[in-house]
């Protein structure tokens, strides 16, 4: 997969919100704990994907998140 690193544009601002910084801080939990669909960026460019092994569950991060979104409040 090809990545456009040269006519990108990244901004950071801050989260001021305390409700939504910590949803921020969750959902990326979700995804950094993902054993299913992610890749782990090798030294020499190409990606492995991470699986995993069968003592723990398996975390799909966007299934977790859609299922908490259908959750109601």
């Amino acid at each position: 997969m090809n990545r456009n690193m040269f006519q990108r544009v990244e901004a950071c601002f801050p989260i001021e919100n305390k409700r939504l910084h910590k949803r921020i801080l969750h959902d990326l939990d979700s995804y950094l704990n993902d054993n299913s669909q992610a890749w782990i960026l090798r030294p020499d460019g190409g990606y492995t994907p991470i699986r995993s092994t069968g003592d723990e569950p398996q975390i799909q991060a966007q299934s977790v998140l859609l299922q908490e979104l259908q959750t109601p409040l």
